[in-house]
């Protein structure tokens, strides 16, 4: 005969930790597991692009802010130093008129609407007389990234050249007509 093995000692029980009464209402999930699920999982994604946006692509260009003076060419007869805007063939350079600044290849660095222009002496010498021949001038502020050619694009016409002028501060200039 063979000696008997003591026995086991019993398991306990396992302690629920949740009673067995439903759950009350407020502490249910709202959304079943599966659509939970769905809906929590782009929101890494979501947190990673707000942070790519926060900070930045890094490859950003530096930026000049310079000034687009435009010479409009009209030779109108008015007081020097009121505001104005171009006459006959230019009437298309006036306050509110959109403008581009685009690069060589024309992608669009700058845009915005014109502010009036002002009326500067066409002649250095005095007239004597209080209206004379002028021409209308256009002073826009940009902020442009470097690029080796600029050119404005006013009312969707045809591009203006602008050369870089630092004479009187940072300017993109153009004369019209060239």
């Amino acid at each position: 005969m063979r000696p008997r093995l003591p026995a086991a000692p019993p398991r306990p029980l396992p302690l629920r930790s949740r009673p067995l009464l439903p759950l009350p209402l407020r502490s249910r999930p709202l959304l079943p597991l599966p659509l939970r699920s769905r809906l929590l999982l782009p929101l890494p994604l979501l947190a990673l692009l707000l942070l790519a946006a926060l900070a930045g692509c890094g490859g950003e260009e530096p930026r000049a802010e310079l000034t687009v003076r435009v010479l409009v060419r009209d030779i109108n007869i008015r007081p020097e130093g009121v505001e104005c805007a171009g006459t006959g063939p230019y009437t298309y350079f006036h306050n509110r008129a959109a403008y581009r600044v685009v690069d060589g290849d024309g992608e669009t660095l700058a845009e915005g609407a014109l502010p009036p222009g002002k009326s500067v002496r066409t002649f250095t010498e005095d007239l004597e007389v209080s209206r004379i021949p002028t021409f209308c001038e256009f002073a826009v502020p940009v902020t442009v990234a470097d690029r080796k050619a600029y050119r404005l694009v006013v009312d969707d016409r045809r591009p203006i050249e602008l050369t870089r002028d630092d004479s009187e501060g940072p300017a993109l200039v153009a004369v019209v007509p060239s």
